[in-house]
C-alpha cells in the first residue's frame, strides 16, 4: 500500500526506533517496503537497515523516491515514532485524498516549551504522506527529503506521531 522512505546520516538509534513502529504496518500489509537513503553514515545505520530488511541506498531521498514501488510514500525522520491508529489514518487518507498529509503531533509526548514556541524549520517533523507522482515532480537529483516537504500544502491526518528529537 505505501513505501516508507527514511533519509539518514549517523542515525542508527533513531532508525531502529522508527522501524519498530512500522512492524505492525508491515504485518498488516500497509507497509510494502522501507527504503533507507543514507547520506554518508559512519555508524551502524547500514546494519540496522539490513537486519530490518530495508532497501538501503547511498545518497539522498531523490533516488529512493524513484525506486519506490508503491503509489503513496511516507517520508519520516529517523527517530520519529508513529502511534497506535496510524495505519487507519493512512488508509483513510489514501482512500479519500489526493493532497499530501502530515500526522498530528502527539499530545502525550509534548516537546519542551521552547521547542513548541520556536519549532525550527523541519519539514518532515510530522512525517509526510505524499503520492509518488507528486514527490517525483518535486524532487531533483541530489535533493534531500526536507527540501521536498518544505512549503507543501498538506492535510492533517488523524494519526499521531512522536516527533524525533533533534
Amino acid at each position: 500500500m505505501i513505501s516508507v522512505l527514511i533519509e539518514t546520516k549517523d542515525s542508527e538509534e533513531g532508525l531502529a526506533r522508527t522501524l519498530a513502529t512500522l512492524v505492525g504496518g508491515a504485518v498488516e500489509g500497509v507497509v510494502r517496503e522501507v527504503i533507507v537513503c543514507d547520506k554518508g553514515s559512519t555508524d551502524h545505520t547500514h546494519s540496522v537497515a539490513d537486519h530490518a530488511g530495508c532497501v538501503f541506498l547511498s545518497g539522498t531521498a531523490a533516488a529512493g523516491i524513484r525506486q519506490a514501488k508503491a503509489e503513496w510514500l511516507l517520508l519520516l525522520e529517523p527517530g520519529a515514532r508513529l502511534l497506535d491508529g496510524w495505519m487507519d489514518a493512512v488508509a483513510t487518507h489514501i482512500g479519500k485524498a489526493t493532497i499530501a498529509g502530515r500526522f498530528t503531533k502527539s499530545r502525550a509526548h509534548r516537546s519542551p516549551f521552547l521547542a513548541r514556541v520556536f519549532p525550527g524549520n523541519r519539514a518532515l517533523s510530522e512525517g509526510l504522506l505524499i503520492r509518488k507522482s507528486q514527490a517525483v515532480s518535486l524532487s531533483r537529483s541530489g535533493q534531500d527529503a526536507e527540501a521536498i516537504g518544505r512549503g507543501l500544502a498538506t492535510k492533517r491526518l488523524d494519526g499521531e506521531i512522536v516527533v524525533a528529537a533533534k
